[in-house]
């Protein structure tokens, strides 16, 4: 049981490691427009998936995941806001928003406690509550002391926020589930990329090896971190996989600013000191939560 616990460590660090320095492979290719780079994401994944599922031949589970128009409409659902939240994060990292990327993630645990809340009738510690509530006081602080509104990183918290939400409402395996998005988003994609496209990496034979390999990378930087997230989640509590997430927009906000130059602003060090004492408080209320479950099953 040890042995598989720090599998699980190893494979949540990777994780959320390989989501936080995803944006300096974006940056590789910052002269391609945003969309162009959604495409080969979104195509690249679809294939690469398609191979995982056809090794592991596990196409059952595609077949029972579409078995129901409810499924497949909330699938469709997701995919459309998992599409939104990867061009805007591409979008972001590739024209100097990185640190709203990076507090869009921060901001996401928080939301998706509020969203529990909401939407599934779950009940908040009074921690969780001041953690919430800590938070918005911090955004409306910005929004009226500074006139300004962290739109980018609500954008992405708000669509991996509810993207979570439905996937949680879905009896649907993981990697199928993403497969499915994938490929309702390849029809649209590949439309794009033959009727809309028009950057000089459009038609990847006249690009250069080095340019094409780039490119299709987009699949393994969106599938890797993905499949070592899953089987992570496998072996680790679901609540001691929380105190990983803060890694990725760690690793983002140092790039921003110590690498790409980012200036942070009194609005946003006002954000983010609000958000970062709001992860605090949701840590404490994560932990002793965990403590209180521990005296209940040693009882």
């Amino acid at each position: 049981m040890e042995q598989v616990k720090k599998q699980g460590v190893i494979l949540a660090l990777l994780a959320y490691g390989m989501w936080g320095v995803a944006p300096l492979y974006f940056k590789q290719l910052a002269d391609i427009p945003s969309m162009e780079i959604l495409v080969h994401r979104i195509i690249w994944s679809t294939l690469l998936l398609a191979i995982i599922i056809g090794v592991q031949k596990q196409w059952s589970h595609i077949r029972n995941a579409l078995g129901t128009p409810r499924t497949a409409g909330l699938l469709f659902a997701s995919a459309s806001l998992i599409g939104f939240n990867w061009w805007l994060f591409i979008w972001s990292v590739n024209n100097d928003h990185m640190l709203d990327a990076s507090l869009g993630y921060y901001i996401n645990p928080l939301l998706n406690i509020a969203l529990g809340m909401l939407f599934l009738g779950e009940r908040l510690s009074k921690l969780q509550y001041a953690a919430v509530g800590l938070a918005a006081l911090g955004v409306v602080i910005q929004l009226v002391t500074f006139g300004s509104f962290p739109i980018i990183a609500f954008g992405l918290a708000l669509s991996f926020a509810f993207y979570g939400l439905l996937r949680k409402t879905m009896a649907v395996d993981s990697v199928a589930g993403m497969l499915i998005e994938s490929f309702l988003l390849v029809t649209p994609a590949a439309a794009y990329w033959w009727l809309v496209a028009d950057s000089h990496a459009v038609n990847m034979l006249d690009n250069s090896m080095s340019l094409n390999l780039w490119l299709m990378a987009a699949g393994l930087v969106t599938t890797l971190p993905l499949l070592c997230f899953v089987a992570a989640a496998r072996r680790l509590n679901y609540s001691t996989m929380g105190f990983f997430q803060y890694i990725g927009p760690s690793i983002m906000f140092m790039f921003a600013v110590f690498m790409f130059d980012e200036q942070v602003g009194t609005d946003r060090w006002v954000t983010f000191g609000f958000i970062w004492s709001a992860l605090v408080l949701y840590s404490l209320a994560t932990i002793k939560g965990l403590k209180k479950k521990k005296a209940v099953n040693q009882k």
